[in-house]
């Protein structure tokens, strides 16, 4: 696997030499102080170029970088594209186990591509990009909800935990999970994002999909929400589901406290009870009620 000055090395020696890359910026985990190096961070590349189309048409480039495992070109996925585009972006995974999220920018466009706050600047050949700030991940912290915000979030966990009743009744095993692992589960990382913004006065970032939820969250917690993720098991799937709803009730009732919001204990209550309901009703049930 090439190191890290290895690639570095090969991501500028590429731009120096060509006239059409007029600048190269860094950003992601690699320049995230916070973030530990490990063996799958990848390279979030910006180069800025003079012309995209010449990019676009002639892929012969990608060849320099190394042998292609995969690649994926976002931009063009099931779009037509007919429209003039200025950015594009190329998904490179090596086969040495590098990866390059590389990205183009055309340079009249630059002004309109949002200033990662996780970006160090690594060469400009023009003086055509404004200086950068310290890398840090004050673009990723967790910001207290608005009460539409929380009011939203906790409707939606108690709406869309009554499909996957409906689905473990009917023993609809891929409805069930999908309901369970996202709309539901998407709303208690939410609420636990919350949750631990209010613990460190919102200065910290959890993680994509509560990646980093283990250290910030009190051991109890940790592992309440370890047991939301049954497997394939009914009854397994019926236990991680009351779990998640203690575990999202409790800090939600916190997250409520701390911004002065109403939480809507009737909600709760009504389909906590119905839930239980649901899943003691016999197969051959002719009513829900």
């Amino acid at each position: 696997m090439r190191t890290e000055k290895e690639m570095l090395a090969l991501l500028l020696g590429f731009a120096q030499e060509s006239e059409n890359i007029r600048a190269v910026i860094m950003n992601g985990s690699r320049v995230n102080p916070n973030v530990p190096k490990d063996i799958f961070q990848d390279y979030d590349i910006v180069y800025v170029v003079t012309s995209l189309q010449s990019i676009i048409q002639d892929r012969s480039w990608i060849d320099r970088f190394g042998k292609i495992m995969i690649m994926q070109t976002p931009d063009e996925m099931g779009v037509e594209v007919s429209e003039p585009i200025h950015k594009f972006t190329f998904l490179m995974q090596f086969t040495d186990g590098n990866r390059i999220d590389l990205s183009f920018y055309e340079t009249d466009h630059i002004a309109t591509w949002h200033r990662d706050s996780l970006s160090v600047l690594l060469l400009d050949k023009d003086g055509i990009i404004a200086p950068f700030d310290e890398p840090s991940n004050r673009d990723y912290l967790t910001h207290p909800p608005t009460s539409s915000q929380f009011a939203a979030c906790c409707n939606e966990f108690w709406w869309v935990s009554t499909y996957i009743a409906k689905g473990l009744w009917r023993r609809e095993l891929a409805y069930a999970k999908f309901m369970y692992e996202h709309p539901v589960r998407d709303m208690l990382i939410r609420m636990l994002q919350w949750h631990i913004g209010i613990k460190t006065e919102f200065a910290v970032d959890s993680g994509k999909c509560g990646k980093y939820f283990e250290k910030y969250l009190a051991p109890a917690q940790w592992k309440a929400f370890v047991q939301t993720y049954p497997d394939g098991d009914y009854d397994r799937m019926w236990q991680g589901l009351f779990i998640m709803c203690e575990l999202f009730r409790e800090t939600a009732k916190e997250v409520a406290q701390y911004c002065g919001y109403a939480y809507n204990v009737d909600e709760d209550e009504k389909v906590t009870a119905h839930l239980a309901h649901v899943r003691e009703l016999p197969v051959n049930a002719e009513g829900i009620y």
